[in-house]
């Protein structure tokens, strides 16, 4: 099967916070036209990460940044703060990782019923580029 690849820049407005890009990757995946296979979604970024969880309730997205916050924490005399002051947000990226990949089937994600994606800035405000490739 061939290779379809396709690229998009989501904005962030807070320092952390959780964006559902389900509908852009769900975009990609219809015009791939791929009837069965693998979608990936990746973020090229060491401090942004990749994952899958429910979007039915906004909360899912405070607690997740909160519990990352409460295991990770800020200035904790992490030796990278010397440098440009992100060590958490890299260690935060480095455990969630920068991609995912879901089953497609009739040029569709075959996500749970309360699965979407989300991309996690950790060090933002920023642009983040976002590449999904379906094979």
């Amino acid at each position: 099967m061939p290779c379809f690849q396709r690229k998009f820049e989501v904005r962030t407005s807070a320092h952390n916070e959780v964006v559902d890009v389900t509908e852009l990757v769900r975009r990609a995946v219809v015009e791939s036209r791929a009837q069965v296979g693998q979608c990936n979604v990746f973020t090229p970024h060491a401090t942004a990460a990749v994952t899958i969880n429910e979007n039915a309730d906004p909360n899912i997205g405070t607690d997740f940044l909160n519990a990352l916050r409460k295991m990770i924490t800020e200035h904790d005399g992490w030796l990278h703060d010397r440098i440009d002051d992100n060590a958490a947000a890299h260690i935060k990226s480095a455990i969630l990782g920068p991609g995912e990949t879901i089953p497609v089937r009739d040029s569709s994600l075959m996500l749970g019923t309360w699965q979407a994606i989300m991309l996690v800035e950790l060090d933002g405000p920023r642009e983040r580029r976002v590449v999904v490739t379906v094979r």
